[in-house]
């Protein structure tokens, strides 16, 4: 399994502690997580604009995170131009799973594969790998 992690997904598990941590922790322990270089930057700006204190576990998370560049392709699916790149990078990076809380902008996409890549959301990647454990 490879998931992709978009910013908002990488921003809230850089606080420490948190269920989103322990999440992706468990995500890690169990298979591959994956970003690009765009969703790394603004997950990075924001939490300087945002939660400076939470860098440091950040730049932890990264470490352990496959990053990949981003990529810009045509896609069968209606998304905002600048989340474009994010889906398109996981696919070429062959994800199996595209993990992001952003509902506004991906809902319409929750529990759809587009180009061979599930759209989940954080609930859903939990169950996922719950079922992987079993």
């Amino acid at each position: 399994m490879r998931v992709f992690l978009d910013a908002n997904v990488l921003f809230s598990a850089s606080n420490a502690g948190s269920n989103i941590a322990r999440l992706v922790d468990w995500l890690l322990a169990r298979a591959t997580a994956v970003t690009s270089d765009l969703a790394r930057e603004e997950a990075r700006r924001n939490l300087a604009m945002k939660r400076p204190d939470w860098l440091p576990a950040f730049e932890q998370l990264i470490q352990k995170v496959e990053e990949v560049p981003s990529a810009l392709f045509g896609l069968t699916v209606s998304l905002d131009e600048k989340d474009r790149p994010l889906l398109c990078a996981a696919i070429r990076a062959k994800c199996t799973h595209f993990a992001t809380g952003d509902r506004r902008d991906f809902g319409h996409l929750f529990g759809k594969a587009v180009e061979q890549v599930q759209v989940v959301d954080l609930l859903g990647l939990a169950k996922l790998l719950a079922a992987k454990d079993t």
